[in-house]
């Protein structure tokens, strides 16, 4: 009887083990963990993915990628003197110090400045409450379903929490913001600010960067609550992947290891764009001009086949000329079909490839008009 005991209990360990964990082989000590591939959001490992845990300033990615969505952002103004007296890191604001919005998301993703985050909050929602409410806002349409924004900065609150999961989500939208991606991917910057502004250099907390081949970002965070939390992508290949750990002590071997684990298990796959011969024109020299749009390499299994399809969406049933080289003419969607749904990967633009030229009508004299009317009315 005790030994059909250990043997139910072994049988339901097993099956409550994330699947993606047993097959990997690779112990992380990460409370909560994910490995994501960025364009298919194929998920390569997880571990107790979702669940709710502090993620500290890991925070700071929601609050700079909302800072770079901003208008204006090398347009200067005084930080808020309230705003930047916050404890923890700091990209050292003074009070009266000059600075921008693009300045500012640097403070955030380099030097991890809770005043940055803070000075930004205030400059964009007005207030830190308001600007919190901006936060939940971005992450629902972005399917955070399970994160609670308290903080810009990502100093612990009551509530203020997010899972693995939903932190590799955030990650994926970030990078596609190209300000962001500028910021994360670099070691160091040269930026100018204070009062008078003046140069100064920031170093990035991400020793990823200089550690791991191929890593883009993105950002760190410690509390003593949170535990040390990070998140990293690193792109080879034409392959990009996401990787969250949230309360890890062995956080860069762990993010190593993963990384190297996920590209060793995929490879590039590219797909040509899936479009008409020519397009046509009217009133050119040319009937038609051909089309051209980006290619579109996203990660598989090796030895597996995706079964991907391209459609291309027109602006308008034809072109009039002139049509200039590059002109936009619509768009083309990849998908990826699987199981009778399809899932959109990637949209590119549909540029003209040629200038084609205008064709004035031909001039016809008054004699030559009515002759030509008179046969119509004839019919010959």
């Amino acid at each position: 009887m005790f030994k059909k005991i250990i043997c139910v209990l072994l049988c339901v360990l097993v099956l409550t083990t994330p699947a993606k964990a047993q097959e990997s082989g690779i112990t992380v000590s990460a409370k909560g963990a994910i490995l994501m591939e960025l364009e298919t959001g194929l998920v390569l490992y997880e571990k107790d993915a979702d669940t709710f845990l502090p993620m500290a300033s890991t925070t700071k990615i929601m609050t700079a990628l909302l800072t770079l969505e901003q208008e204006h952002l090398d347009r200067v103004f005084l930080v808020d003197e309230g705003a930047i007296r916050i404890e923890g890191s700091s990209m050292g604001l003074q009070k009266n110090d000059k600075v921008t919005l693009r300045t500012l998301a640097a403070g955030m993703l380099l030097a991890s400045g809770n005043d940055a985050a803070n000075a930004a909050a205030v400059k964009i929602g007005g207030s830190i409450t308001r600007f919190v409410e901006m936060m939940n806002e971005r992450a629902k349409e972005i399917g955070m379903e399970h994160t609670v924004f308290e903080t810009p900065s990502g100093l612990d609150g009551e509530n203020h929490g997010s899972t693995a999961r939903d932190m590799a989500l955030l990650a994926a939208e970030a990078l596609k913001n190209e300000d962001f991606l500028a910021i994360c991917s670099s070691s160091t910057m040269k930026l100018s600010y204070g009062n008078p502004a003046y140069d100064r250099y920031l170093s990035n907390h991400n020793r990823l960067l200089k550690e791991y081949e191929g890593c883009i970002g993105l950002k760190t965070g410690y509390t003593k609550k949170a535990g040390r939390c990070l998140v990293s992508a690193a792109k080879r290949d034409g392959i990009t992947l996401i990787c969250v750990t949230l309360n890890d002590p062995n956080d860069w071997q762990d993010h190593k290891d993963l990384l190297d684990y996920g590209f060793s298990l995929l490879e590039p796959q590219t797909v040509n764009p899936n479009l008409p011969a020519g397009y046509p024109v009217v009133g050119g020299v040319l009937s038609e001009v051909p089309l051209t749009a980006e290619p579109l390499t996203t990660a598989q299994r090796k030895g597996e086949t995706a079964d991907l399809i391209s459609r291309f969406v027109p602006l308008r049933p034809f072109l009039y000329a002139p049509v200039e080289e590059g002109m936009l003419v619509g768009y083309l969607t990849y998908y990826q079909q699987k199981d009778g749904t399809q899932t959109p990967l990637k949209t590119v633009p549909v540029l003209a490839v040629n200038t084609v030229e205008y064709r004035p009508p031909e001039k016809i004299s008054l004699f030559q008009q009515w002759i030509n009317r008179l046969r119509r009315w004839l019919g010959i």
